[in-house]
C-alpha cells in the first residue's frame, strides 16, 4: 500500500465528493440490483447510511495511496466488519458490494478508466471488503443476543428505566461498556445503550434512558417499551475503567450516569475501590432521580463522595411532585456540573470520568484542562454515540 502514489485514487476520491449522496445512491441501487433481498437488511431512510458509506470510502481513498494510517485504517474496516454481523451480512454480500464500487467507479472515471485504473480501484475496493469480511469471520459467538423487558419505570416524561433478563447467553460484558441495542418499534434502528448495573450471573440488565428530542428510538423507548418486549444486542463498545491505584474523579449529566453507577456498583464489591468522587448533574432538582440509590452506597463504602448538581432550583410543572434531593443528605450545588466539578478541587492527580450529553462532555473537558488536569487523564466515549 506504500511506494508512488497513484493518481487515480485522489481523482475518484474528488470525483465522488462532487457528489456523494449521488455516488453512494447509484452503488446500493447496484447492490440491490444484484440481491434484492439485501434491501431488508437496511432502514427504509438511507439517508445517514449513505452518508457514513462515503466517509468511510473518502477515508480510504486518502489514506491508502499514502505512507501514514494503514493500521488505523485496517483497524477501522476490521471494526465495521464486526459491526456488520448484526445486520446479517453475508461473505458474499461482501462480494457484490466490491462488484458495486467498482462498476460505479469506472462509470465515474469515463475516459480515465483503463487496464491501470482498473487495477488500482479493484485492489482498494477488495481490499476494503476483504478486511470487513475477515474481521466477521474471525468473531466467536453469535453475532446478537437477546433479552426481555421485565420492568419499566416511567420517572418523568423525558426519562424512564427499563429493566430486563437475558434469553441467551450474554457475551463477555465489563462495567462501564455501552451495548448496540435494537428494539421491537425500530427492527431496523440500533443504537448504543449504557447498563447502569455491572454484569450478573443472572443476565440482568437495565438501562437509564431519556427521550431524546428528536430522537425515534429513545422516545420509543420511554413512551412505548412494556413487559413482555424483546431487545436484541450486538456488541459491546467503550473503555471506562477505574484503576485502583490512583483516586478518580466521576462527572456525570443525567442519564449520562449509566455507565459510572454501573462501575460505582462493581467498585462497591471490592476492598480496593479508591477515593472516589462523583459529580451528578440535572437540569432541574427532581432530575437527580438516582440520589437516593447513590447516597446508600456512600454510605457502606466510604471511599465515595457524592454532590449533586442543578442548573435550576425549582422544577417545572411536568417533573412536579419529585422527591427533593436535598432531603438525602448530600450536598447539592447550582451551576453546571463541568463547571462546579472543575473548580470544586484541585483534581490534577485523578483519574478522571466523564459521561454525559456530547455538549456536556465537551465543557467539562475544557472546564478541567483549565483547571490543571492532563488530557490523558481523561476518559469518554465517543461523544456521538446517543
Amino acid at each position: 500500500m506504500s511506494g508512488a502514489t497513484p493518481p487515480v485514487m485522489h481523482r475518484l476520491r474528488d470525483l465522488i465528493d462532487a457528489d456523494r449522496d449521488g455516488f453512494a445512491h447509484r452503488v446500493f441501487a447496484r447492490l440491490f440490483g444484484y440481491s434484492p433481498q439485501v434491501r431488508d437488511l437496511f432502514p427504509v431512510h438511507m439517508s445517514h447510511v449513505r452518508e457514513a458509506f462515503v466517509d468511510v470510502l473518502d477515508h480510504v481513498l486518502d489514506v491508502l495511496p499514502g505512507d501514514a494510517g494503514h493500521e488505523e485504517l485496517i483497524e477501522l474496516l476490521a471494526q465495521l466488519g464486526r459491526d456488520h454481523r448484526k445486520y446479517g451480512v453475508t461473505d458474499s454480500h461482501y462480494d457484490q458490494m466490491a462488484q458495486a464500487l467498482v462498476s460505479e467507479s469506472a462509470l465515474l472515471l469515463g475516459t480515465e478508466w483503463n487496464a491501470e485504473s482498473a487495477e488500482t480501484v479493484a485492489q482498494a475496493m477488495l481490499m476494503t471488503t476483504g478486511v470487513m469480511r475477515g474481521a466477521a469471520q474471525s468473531v466467536e459467538g453469535p453475532a446478537t443476543w437477546r433479552a426481555r423487558v421485565v420492568q419499566k419505570f416511567t420517572i418523568n416524561r423525558e426519562r424512564a428505566v427499563v429493566r430486563l433478563a437475558a434469553i441467551d447467553p450474554v457475551p463477555t460484558l465489563n462495567a462501564g461498556q455501552y451495548l448496540e441495542t435494537r428494539i421491537p418499534q425500530w427492527p431496523h434502528l440500533w443504537r448504543n445503550l449504557s447498563p447502569a448495573i455491572p454484569p450478573n450471573p443472572a443476565g440482568e440488565l437495565e438501562f437509564h434512558v431519556r427521550a431524546v428530542p428528536g430522537g425515534t428510538f429513545s422516545a420509543a423507548v420511554v413512551s412505548e417499551t412494556a413487559p413482555g418486549d424483546v431487545w436484541t444486542f450486538a456488541q459491546a463498545h467503550g473503555r471506562l475503567r477505574v484503576e485502583p491505584d490512583q483516586p478518580v474523579l466521576m462527572v456525570a449529566g443525567g442519564t449520562g450516569l449509566a455507565p459510572l453507577r454501573a462501575i460505582l456498583l462493581e467498585m462497591a464489591r471490592r476492598a480496593d475501590s479508591p477515593p472516589t468522587h462523583l459529580f451528578y448533574g440535572a437540569r432541574f432538582p427532581g432530575e437527580l432521580y438516582d440520589l437516593a440509590m447513590l447516597r446508600e452506597v456512600a454510605t457502606t463504602n466510604p471511599w465515595l463522595t457524592i454532590t449533586g448538581v442543578v442548573e435550576e432550583t425549582t422544577d417545572p410543572w411536568w417533573v412536579s411532585g419529585a422527591v427533593d434531593p436535598g432531603q438525602w443528605g448530600v450536598s447539592i450545588a447550582r451551576g453546571k456540573v463541568g463547571d462546579i466539578a472543575a473548580r470544586y478541587a484541585d483534581w490534577s492527580d485523578r483519574q478522571v470520568l466523564i459521561a454525559g450529553p456530547p455538549d456536556m462532555v465537551t465543557s467539562t473537558k475544557l472546564r478541567l484542562r483549565l483547571a490543571g488536569v492532563p488530557s490523558e487523564q481523561m476518559q469518554h466515549d465517543p461523544v456521538a454515540r446517543h
